[in-house]
């Protein structure tokens, strides 16, 4: 009898294992970044600063229906980054990241070339990171600070 219970619960806890596991595959982590950059060239350089507590969106897309799937807001932490959950199934959804609100006033222009980043999931059928990646989203002052003068001519972070 011992055996037989011994039996059932390790089938039970393989189940449950297996349960975790096909849903922790439709569970994933959009991370990224941020900043502000004051010289207003719109890339990242020496003076960009990370810009914690900025409140960013992460709003998915059916790429047929064009319908919106999912949608999350998140706050940046300290240090700028950010960490949005995706819950559902990415392979036909194109999913993009944007900036709601700067925590500063002084730096809440949206650059055309970085005001938000996509994100397009291409699963292989392999096993893959629940982690995503955006490309860092830029915000700009709205002058120009005298230490900017020749940014342009250095070189992208």
């Amino acid at each position: 009898m011992a055996k037989a219970i011994g039996l059932v619960s390790a089938v039970c806890i393989l189940a449950l294992a297996t349960l975790a596991q096909s849903h922790s595959n439709n569970v994933f982590s959009i991370a990224g970044k941020v900043y502000c950059d004051p010289c207003r060239v719109q890339f990242q350089h020496q003076f960009s600063q990370n810009l914690p507590g900025t409140v960013v969106k992460l709003s998915c897309s059916d790429i047929l229906t064009k319908k919106v799937t999912y949608s999350v807001v998140g706050v940046t932490d300290k240090t700028g980054y950010y960490d949005l959950r995706f819950e559902g199934d990415l392979r036909n959804n194109i999913c993009e990241v944007s900036v709601l609100k700067s925590p500063k006033p002084e730096c809440s222009e949206k650059m055309s070339k970085v005001e938000s980043s996509r994100i397009k999931y291409i699963g292989n059928g392999k096993e893959h990171s629940n982690i995503l990646y955006a490309n860092p989203i830029g915000l700009m002052t709205k002058g120009v600070l005298p230490k900017c003068i020749g940014v342009e001519n250095f070189d992208k972070v």
